[in-house]
């Protein structure tokens, strides 16, 4: 898969384009990746997605932007997975807020890209003050597939409902939105090795989001292996507070270090918390260990 980080210049090849944020990769997005490659196969033309960094919420309101459910990384990875084979992500900055739905239409779809279909979702919106949608696509006689909403239990399926679900813990609506376990990725790193002197060594895996959708205490697979994740500032560990994922796998003595790992949350144990002292920590992650060896127990195997 090609990724470009910028508009080109040049007139690209004949595709068909799906557009969007497509933070979380829920059903609602898979249903229109699987529409873009479908398109793609019938009109002989390249798959190509467009999205957008930051989020246009970040970059207007970033005290009130939303919980980032994936990192680019992780989105791209997905793209990736559904077959598409171009990716233009659009900084979002000034510029790019101030084009006009009129320019988004001709100077970038029709001129650079050379969007011979476009899909999007029913609601879409687009250009400065977002007041292009679906209807100026019909009206500049572009070759428009609008996808109606999905829904899961008579709702509309949304990257908003997969945040609330996962706030109050409920994995099992979370993976019903999302078609598969809430996860995250990334890089296992070097830390103070506070966890190994607790007698709990931990993979501290490098965050990309830097306001995830949960935090606290669960039971959670690394790469398959069972293990009890924290997310969280670790309010017990003095110094400057700091967002961590520490990951201490189950039964494991291996090294994980400099692998890119991937963490699937099934169930919450606890909020954060802060301990007075390292003996009240330890003597709480030895109970969360006892709650997730439980928990794990209970788990019928796939």
């Amino acid at each position: 898969m090609q990724i470009f980080r910028h508009i080109p210049a040049a007139l690209q090849p004949p595709c068909a384009l799906a557009i969007g944020n497509f933070d979380g990769m829920h059903l609602g997005h898979q249903a229109l990746l699987r529409k873009l490659v479908e398109t793609t196969k019938a009109q002989g033309l390249t798959s190509a997605v467009m999205t957008f960094e930051p989020h246009p919420r970040e970059f207007f309101t970033p005290e009130s932007a939303p919980a980032r459910l994936c990192s680019m990384r992780e989105k791209l990875e997905y793209i990736a997975a559904a077959g598409v084979e171009r990716v233009y992500v659009c900084r979002f900055n000034q510029r790019f807020a101030k084009v006009t739905a009129d320019a988004f239409i001709h100077t970038i779809l029709r001129n650079s890209l050379n969007a011979q279909a476009i899909i999007v979702g029913e609601d879409f919106r687009f250009g400065a003050m977002r007041a292009g949608s679906v209807a100026d696509f019909i009206a500049a006689k572009l070759n428009l597939i609008s996808l109606p909403k999905v829904a899961l239990t008579g709702e509309r399926i949304s990257s908003t409902r997969v945040r609330a679900a996962l706030a109050a813990g409920d994995f099992l609506e979370a993976s019903q939105l999302l078609g598969r376990p809430y996860s995250m990725s990334g890089n296992v790193v070097h830390g103070a090795k506070r966890g190994r002197q607790l007698g709990f060594p931990t993979a501290n895996v490098h965050m990309r989001h830097e306001r995830p959708a949960l935090k606290g205490v669960y039971a959670v697979k690394l790469d398959g292996l069972n293990a009890v994740a924290n997310l969280g500032i670790r309010p017990t560990i003095a110094g400057v507070p700091k967002l961590m994922l520490e990951v201490h796998v189950l039964d494991f003595n291996g090294d994980l270090y400099d692998k890119h790992v991937h963490i699937e949350f099934l169930h919450k144990i606890r909020d954060e918390m802060k301990f007075d002292g390292l003996d009240a920590l330890k003597a709480q992650i030895a109970a969360d260990v006892a709650v997730a060896r439980e928990f794990f127990k209970s788990v019928i195997p796939a």
